[in-house]
């Protein structure tokens, strides 16, 4: 005798393999828009992440916000991202979108400090057109959100482009010199450390050095290399 199957879990059934295939059909672009609409800020990203290191109750003591350049840093080099150094970068992102990432990936963990590297998106307008001086109005409201928290702040620069690949035509060089000359002054006045990465990645256009970014953008093994230079003696000197 057949085995008896309820007509609702057969219908289940089926359709479980069809919407699996569905989304590994997906392609990059179609991932991009399904996260926009669900969770445009992508809280998710780290949510399991930060419960497991908030339960483990080990200390952090500096939090890299970012986008795919902070990403790719703690993926390509994973030994600078020792015990009590958390990468929170999620490529593509703007920063109103950290922003809004800031109490989940940031203020939860308790850090000592927060390192903030953002607004190479907001020139490519990945989330939309964005003007230079609501750039530095999210800088101001994370920094706010930090400081209210007992966590000081470190601001690192814009890293330098010349083009971006997935924005052909984009002005990037001017743009991006705007925004790092209005964050060091920003820094200045709101008590927290200008970390300038651009003396050791750009050449004198505002590009990339050869070798430094293989598509102009994203740094190298050694690009990031050179990024450490240039913070390790303030975390060496912090014990972080």
């Amino acid at each position: 005798m057949p085995p008896i199957v309820r007509r609702g879990f057969l219908a289940g059934a089926l359709a479980l393999p069809f919407a699996a295939r569905a989304q590994t059909q997906e392609s990059p672009e179609e991932r991009r828009q399904r996260q926009q609409r669900e969770d445009w800020p992508a809280l998710g990203r780290y949510a399991a992440d930060n419960a497991k290191l908030v339960k483990s109750g080990v200390k952090t003591n500096i939090v890299f916000m970012g986008d795919s350049i902070t990403e790719g840093w703690r993926r390509q080099r994973p030994d600078f991202f020792s015990k009590g150094r958390v990468g929170r970068g999620i490529s593509g992102q703007t920063t109103p979108q950290m922003v809004l990432r800031m109490m989940s990936d940031v203020v939860a963990l308790k850090p000592r400090y927060l390192h903030i590297m953002a607004g190479t998106n907001d020139v490519a307008g990945n989330t939309g057109p964005i003007t230079l001086a609501q750039t530095l109005d999210n800088f101001r409201m994370m920094t706010a959100i930090a400081q209210a928290h007992r966590i000081a702040v470190l601001i690192a620069s814009v890293p330098p482009a010349d083009h971006f690949p997935w924005r052909p035509g984009v002005e990037t060089v001017a743009p991006i010199r705007a925004i790092n000359a209005g964050l060091k002054r920003y820094a200045k006045t709101a008590g927290a450390t200008w970390i300038d990465y651009w003396p050791v990645l750009a050449d004198a256009g505002g590009a990339m050095k050869p070798g430094l970014a293989n598509d102009g953008v994203h740094p190298t093994d050694q690009g990031y290399d050179l990024m450490a230079t240039v913070i390790e003696p303030f975390l060496r000197a912090r014990k972080i």
